[in-house]
C-alpha cells in the first residue's frame, strides 16, 4: 500500500476548508440526494461526499454505508486530490500497487472498485471528493464519468454557497456587535453630557439676566451664541438617545385611539404658525397600535415638513387608508423637496436633506433614521417620492392589530 502524499498547497487548502465550517456538521438533504444519484448513475452500491481534513476523511454524506469516515493515510480520496482536475478510477484495487494492501481492500467486505472527482473551492483547491465504491471490479462508461463530474460540480456549488453564507453570518455578527457597542457608547456619552449641557444653558441664562446691564451688545451676542450652541447640542444628544432607544420599539404596548385626535395633540405640541395649513384625513380612523411609537413617527415627519419648507404658506396633507393587514399613511408637503441623488440614503443615520432648515439651523440626520427603525419594528415599511423645490411625500405602513392584547 502507498499512503497518499500531502499536496504542496496543503496549508492553503486546510485554511480554505476550515472557513467552510463543515466538518462534523449535521446531515443535509441536498448532499444526501447527490450521493444517492451518484450511486444510481454509476451503478455502485456506495457513494460518498468526502471532506479531507489534515488527518482524516469525514463523510458529509454517505449512501450505502454506515461508515462516517476513515483515516487519511489509508484513503483512496487522498490520492484523488493530488491531481484535482482528473477523475481517478481504480477498476480493481487488489491489483493496484497503491491499494492492494489497504485495510479496506483486504477486509471481509472488501472495496475493489473506486472512482472519485475532487471538489474544488473558488481558488481551485480541493476540499474533498465525490466518490463511488463497489466490492466488485467495475468500470464507468463515458456518460457515467460525465455525470459523476457534473454531480461533483453541484456539490461544489453547495460548498461555496455555504462559504458565502458563513461570511455573511460573520459579517452580520460583527455588525450586530459593533452596533451594540455603538448603542452603549452613544447612550453612555449622551447621558453623561446632558447634565453639563443643562448647566451650561442655565448658566448662560443667569449671566444674561444678572450681567446684561454691564455688557455691551457683543458680550450679549456671545452669551446668546453660547446658549444656542448648548441647545443645538442638546437636541443632537436627544436625537441620538431617541434613535437608539427606538431601535426596537416595544410593539407589545398597544391601545385603541383615533388618528385625528393624536394628530391634533401633536400639532398643538409643534406650535404651528398661522402661515401653515395642515389638512387631516377626512376619515378619523380608529387604530389599535402603539400610540407613542406612531406619534413619534408623525412628530418627526411633520417637524421635517415644517423645517424644510421655504414657501410663504406651508401646506401639509395627511391621509390614511386601511386594509386587512396594514394601516397605510401618507404625509405630503410643498417644501424644498429632496434631490434625487440623496433620496436613496435619506434614511441612513447622519444623512441630512439640506445644509440648513427654515430657521437657518443645520440638521443632524437622526430623525428619519429613527423613523425608519420605528416603522420597521412595527412590522411596516417606509418610502418617499420627492421633487426638488416642489415637495415631498412620505408613505409608511404599520402592521394592523385587530384587537387589544
Amino acid at each position: 500500500m502507498i499512503s497518499p502524499a500531502i499536496p504542496e498547497n496543503e496549508l492553503d487548502r486546510l485554511e480554505s476548508l476550515h472557513q467552510l465550517n463543515i466538518l462534523d456538521s449535521l446531515p443535509e438533504e441536498a448532499y444526501d440526494t447527490i450521493t444517492e444519484l451518484a450511486s444510481y448513475i454509476c451503478d455502485t452500491p456506495i457513494a460518498v461526499i468526502n471532506i479531507i481534513d489534515s488527518e482524516r476523511n469525514w463523510f458529509k454524506s454517505a449512501f450505502g454505508t454506515d461508515l462516517a469516515g476513515s483515516s487519511r493515510d489509508v484513503s483512496f480520496c487522498g490520492h484523488t486530490i493530488l491531481e484535482p482536475t482528473v477523475l481517478l478510477e481504480v477498476p480493481n484495487a487488489s491489483k493496484d500497487a497503491r491499494f492492494k494492501d489497504n485495510p479496506f481492500v483486504t477486509s471481509e467486505t472488501p472495496i475493489n472498485y473506486y472512482a472519485g472527482v475532487s471538489l474544488l473551492d473558488y481558488k481551485g483547491l480541493p476540499m474533498g471528493t465525490l466518490c463511488v465504491y463497489d466490492s466488485n471490479e467495475h468500470q464507468l462508461n463515458e456518460k457515467q464519468k460525465t455525470a459523476l463530474k457534473a454531480l461533483g460540480k453541484q456539490v461544489e456549488i453547495l460548498l461555496e454557497t455555504r462559504r458565502k453564507n458563513n461570511v455573511l453570518e460573520n459579517l452580520k455578527r460583527e455588525l450586530d456587535d459593533n452596533n451594540k457597542i455603538l448603542r452603549e457608547f452613544a447612550s453612555t456619552v449622551s447621558h453623561d453630557l446632558k447634565m453639563p449641557l443643562a448647566n451650561m444653558i442655565l448658566t448662560a441664562d443667569i449671566l444674561k439676566v444678572k450681567y446684561s446691564g454691564s455688557m455691551d451688545e457683543e458680550g450679549l451676542n456671545y452669551i446668546n451664541y453660547l446658549k444656542q450652541s448648548g441647545l443645538t447640542l442638546s437636541d443632537y444628544i436627544n436625537g441620538l438617545l431617541d434613535h437608539y432607544a427606538n431601535n426596537k420599539a416595544d410593539i407589545g404596548k398597544v391601545e385603541e385611539f383615533f388618528l385625528n385626535d393624536m394628530l391634533e395633540d401633536i400639532i398643538d405640541l409643534l406650535q404651528i404658525a398661522e402661515n401653515c395649513e395642515i389638512n387631516l384625513p377626512d376619515n378619523n380612523l380608529k387604530i389599535v397600535g402603539n400610540t407613542a411609537a406612531i406619534g413619534q413617527i408623525f412628530m418627526n415627519l411633520l417637524s421635517n415638513s415644517l423645517k424644510y419648507n421655504n414657501q410663504e404658506r406651508i401646506i401639509i396633507e395627511i391621509d390614511c387608508t386601511e386594509n386587512r393587514d396594514f394601516f397605510n399613511f401618507t404625509i405630503s408637503d410643498n417644501g424644498i423637496g429632496i434631490p434625487e441623488g440623496k433620496q436613496s440614503g435619506i434614511f441612513d443615520l447622519f444623512t441630512t436633506v439640506a445644509e440648513k432648515d427654515r430657521r437657518g439651523k443645520k440638521g443632524h440626520g437622526i430623525g428619519l433614521s429613527t423613523v425608519k427603525n420605528i416603522v420597521e419594528s412595527l412590522g411596516g415599511s417606509i418610502n418617499l417620492t420627492s421633487k426638488e423645490h416642489e415637495g415631498t411625500c412620505f408613505e409608511f405602513s404599520i402592521k394592523r392589530y385587530n384587537k387589544l392584547d
